[in-house]
């Protein structure tokens, strides 16, 4: 070594570089040393990012006397597959083909023939805490997610901050080699986080995901969706009149999976595909619908009997498999007169239409996999449901939702005079009762419900040509939602990070399920599993479980709760009682007494306590942190949209004021000043032929529209909007007055307001309308023609009860609690 090349090293080695041993080391010994530690290493789960590994080459003074060496970038595993995950929404165990169910899924169909079929398979009863146990392989109170974002509390298990200690199988894989999207329903991001304010960091691209393409919350319209592309909204296609998000939905992940192929063929890819089918509203192309007319004609209890005998045939249940009964509060169908019988079993025709359309979409997807000479080497991992079906429609269904929750009844007549609109852009529609129970056949009870299989037993279809040789084959072994991460993980060939991202990880929870690729009679490997939701709960162990008794149906949003000691308890052998038909509480009072125990000691390590069955309470905002909270004035400009409803002025049951700062040019102006909500509740301040205008939508049942008799000339103007509430309780009218420039030109009366809640996925915009139109008076986005320099809302006191606000907080629960 030159004198000079000494001098360099050792003041390299001075200021404590790593550069100066690569100086003094030959690149051999370099790449020796590297193997030497390698060699030496213990095996613990691997530190991701990974350390950085010291260069390898040599430098000198210059380029040509030395050896460059470019950092090795992590690579998958050798053969590891592409992963496809599914999982769809709302969707009962028996409601398909491959379990028995009268709804023909192509795709899910499919995949059964290819791959593994498993009849014991179980979720959580709700949509973001199932989710969320999904993604990190942790149960959903570990993940911080024991209920809906919605309804977060302060503790542990409830706050809905998923913790970083809790990293998802998707961010292994991304640092594994893998490229990685997500698309559909993101129902995870917590309550005050989902405006353009963010955090980010619980969005899909901060959880592991390359790629977002879709919706947050639970639940969207699937002609007119409000969307994300990462973390940006966009708008659909609003001037395409057979736009449908499912199959665009389809062709973003096909796109996707196509372009990874051009550009890099040996890199395996992660697709997480969540549609919002077949949660509310049932929407589905009008061809579509027409396909299952005349299907469900025969009734809810018919189906129910007839999906009972196929799943039997069809070895989806055992022989001695018993049909529980239909709940006394859920008519027979033959108590039904015609009217009645017509209108339901359209609406189930428009389910099955949904569910089938978007089955069809994904069917596209594997076809497009295949096109490619992809699909043998395919990890498909396919779950009907999030939960068990829904029975939040109540006894009738529902034409528009928001009725529901706003405590708004429909006119029967009118539901049936729109029958034929059901699925369409113009509803918001919803099945009743008693489909939802037929679509979890054999099993009591229904979605929300965590205590029975009905809310929590869905069918999962597992398909890998390459790795699965028991093609059409049934598995019973007994396993839960968070057993999906280790069994992807396990089939790529990696191992769970100690360390992710800094952040030391908790173990994960599920277990992997590949056990039970090549051995139908092999023990399941998951021999205990609690059950907690709204504190109807239940705890497995070794085929038996023993579970509450619900105190209250998930139609009914108003109850008095009851003492959490005070639940009845059942118990079940499900080991020879697949739909827990035969109470054995009485009969084993022991064992009851044993699981009882285990149940606590389930409850206190995976951070279910405390236990928790208000929901009137937990709908409260101010237990949460929110951007409006001490906020009665607020500022907006224009081209500010898609703020959603948490994160703005709420004007509901009280008086407020909405001024704008406006500029007419000489030809005039139109367009929306600013709007709230859509077709199916909601509030808009606009010009329509140049004249100010206030239009109210009381969720799609009453309307009101006061309008100025003349039109804004050119020039600058103040325009105000005041609305004196009635006050007297919740959703009463009031006094509406337009002026300019603090001139009234306009008064008329509101004789209805939306109580509880505008929209489920609309939001405010300013300038423009998102989504679909307040009125038919205009379409959207109806842009405004003139300059809008400012709009100023001002909310004034509540005049509410104490009373008042405990009906708001009930229904709100109830809300919360169907999405």
């Amino acid at each position: 070594m030159n004198k000079y090349k000494k001098t360099l090293c050792l003041l390299l080695m001075l200021v404590g570089t790593p550069m100066a041993w690569h100086l003094a080391m030959s690149p051999k010994a370099v790449q020796a040393q590297q193997q030497d530690a390698k060699a030496s290493a213990p095996q613990v789960a691997p530190v991701l990012p990974r350390p950085e590994v010291p260069f390898g080459g040599r430098i000198s003074r210059r380029a040509s006397e030395s050896t460059p060496d470019f950092p090795h970038e992590v690579v998958a595993p050798p053969g590891a597959p592409n992963i496809l995950v599914i999982l769809t929404d709302d969707v009962g165990f028996s409601a398909t083909s491959p379990f028995g169910g009268p709804i023909p899924t192509e795709t899910f169909d499919r995949l059964a023939k290819n791959g593994l079929r498993y009849t014991q398979f179980h979720t959580t009863a709700l949509c973001s805490p199932t989710r969320a146990a999904l993604l990190s392989g942790r149960n959903h109170h570990s993940a911080a997610s024991g209920v809906i974002m919605e309804l977060g509390t302060g503790f542990p298990g409830y706050n809905t901050l998923m913790p970083k200690s809790c990293g998802t199988f998707a961010e292994v894989l991304k640092q594994n080699g893998y490229n990685t999207a997500w698309y559909g329903k993101n129902h995870n991001v917590p309550d005050w986080h989902s405006s353009q304010a963010g955090p980010f960091d619980l969005w899909p691209t901060g959880l592991g995901f390359e790629y977002f393409y879709g919706f947050i919350g639970g639940d969207t319209n699937q002609w007119e969706p409000a969307l994300y592309e990462n973390t940006k909204p966009i708008e659909p296609p609003h001037d395409v009149p057979d736009y449908f998000f499912e199959k665009d939905m389809a062709d973003h992940c096909i796109n996707r999976i196509r372009m990874l192929s051009s550009v890099a063929p040996e890199k395996p890819w992660l697709q997480y595909y969540a549609p919002g089918t077949a949660h509310a509203p049932h929407h589905a192309p009008k061809d579509w619908i027409a396909k299952f007319k005349g299907k469900f004609d025969q009734g809810w209890d018919k189906v129910r009997q007839e999906t009972f005998a196929r799943q039997q045939r069809m070895g989806i249940i055992p022989a001695n498999a018993k049909l529980t009964p239909r709940p006394q509060e859920i008519p027979a169908w033959d108590s039904l007169d015609a009217d009645q019988k017509k209108l339901y079993a359209r609406m189930m025709e428009v389910y099955a239409a949904a569910l089938a359309y978007a089955d069809h979409q994904m069917g596209r997807i594997l076809d497009a996999i295949d096109d490619l000479g992809q699909l043998d080497n395919t990890l498909v991992i396919y779950i009907q449901g999030d939960n068990g079906a829904s029975a939040e429609g109540g006894f009738n269904g529902l034409l528009n939702e928001m009725t529901f929750f706003n405590g708004i009844p429909e006119d029967f007549n009118e539901v049936l005079k729109r029958m034929d609109e059901l699925g369409s852009a113009s509803t918001f529609n919803h099945y009743p009762i008693g489909w939802a129970h037929a679509m979890n056949t054999p099993l009591q009870w229904t979605k929300q419900v965590a205590s029975h299989f009905g809310g929590t037993r869905n069918g999962l279809v597992i398909s890998w040509p390459a790795r699965i040789k028991d093609k059409g084959g049934i598995r019973t072994q007994f396993h839960h939602v968070i057993d999906i991460a280790p069994t992807i993980l396990e089939a790529v060939g990696v191992q769970t990070p100690s360390v992710l991202n800094g952040v030391p990880q908790k173990p994960v929870e599920g277990v992997s399920m590949l056990y039970s690729f090549d051995d139908p009679a092999a023990p399941s490997q998951r021999r205990t599993q609690y059950f907690e939701m709204a504190a109807n709960r239940a705890i497995y162990n070794e085929g038996w479980v023993a579970c509450t008794t619900p105190p209250v149906a998930p139609w009914v949003s108003v109850w008095n709760a009851i003492d959490i000691d005070d639940y009845q308890w059942e118990l079940y052998h499900v080991a020879e009682d697949f739909s827990q038909s035969v109470n054995l509480a009485d009969r084993e009072p022991g064992k009851l007494r044993e699981l009882q125990d285990l149940f606590w000691i389930e409850a206190a390590k995976y951070n279910v306590l405390p236990i928790d069955n208000s929901r009137v309470e937990r709908m409260d905002v101010r237990l949460r942190p929110s951007p409006t909270r001490g906020r009665s004035v607020f500022t907006y400009y224009a081209d500010q949209t898609r703020i959603p409803e948490g994160s703005a002025p709420d004007i509901k049951n009280k008086s407020f004021k909405i001024a704008a700062d406006i500029e007419v040019p000489v030809d005039g102006a139109d367009g929306v000043i600013v709007t709230q909500g859509g077709r199916f509740g909601g509030w808009a301040l606009c010009l329509l032929e140049g004249k100010p205008t206030f239009l109210y939508n009381t969720v799609g049942v009453f309307s009101a529209s006061v309008q100025a008799k003349e039109s804004l000339g050119p020039g600058r103007f103040a325009l105000l909007v005041s609305f004196d509430y009635d006050g007297g309780g919740v959703g009463k009218g009031g006094k509406v007055t337009i002026s300019v420039d603090d001139k009234p030109i306009a008064e008329g009366r509101i004789e209805r307001t939306i109580p509880f809640r505008v929209s489920l996925d609309e939001t405010l915009d300013i300038g423009e309308d998102t989504g679909t139109p307040v009125s038919q008076d205009y379409t959207v986005p109806f842009r405004f023609t003139g300059e809008l320099n400012r709009v100023l809302v001002r909310l004034g006191e509540s005049q509410l009860t104490a009373e008042d606000e405990e009906q708001i907080r009930r229904a709100k629960a109830a809300m919360g609690l169907a999405r």
